[in-house]
């Protein structure tokens, strides 16, 4: 089962929780043992896991991530969203949740977030369910 989440962003960059999306989607799927791919097919975009209980938690990862890579800088590509392009490639496209007792398994604090380097947008998270027997 392929399914497509729609996300909305409302600034150039955020993290988005979408935990409890995710966790629909596995409930809705009837698994109860197997694993959870998540893909974002963007290239302005990534998805990551990380704490959810402390909202000051995304926020440094937002302003280090633009310390790293900042806005102004000499950059060749056109379009003028190479550090949206560069900070994607650094968190990455995809994770993988398994899953136990139709649930994922994440640590206490853990929740997936969304991330958006190049918005606001409206974007898809790609969620592949797979059985284990």
């Amino acid at each position: 089962m392929l399914k497509r989440i729609s996300i909305s962003t409302h600034s150039q960059v955020e993290l988005v929780n979408i935990t409890s999306s995710i966790e629909k989607t596995v409930s809705e799927s009837g698994v109860k043992e197997g694993v959870c791919y998540i893909f974002v097919p963007h290239t302005t975009a990534g998805i990551t896991i990380n704490e959810g209980a402390d909202p000051s938690v995304k926020e440094d990862i937002i302003n280090q991530l633009n310390k790293i890579v900042p806005f102004k800088e000499s950059y060749l590509h056109l379009e003028g969203n190479s550090p949206a392009h560069i900070k994607a490639s650094i968190i990455g496209s995809s994770e993988i949740v398994f899953i136990e007792g139709g649930h994922l398994v994440l640590g206490t604090w853990q929740s997936l977030y969304f991330c958006e380097f190049d918005g606001p947008r409206r974007r898809e998270v790609l969620v592949k369910i797979v059985a284990l027997t």
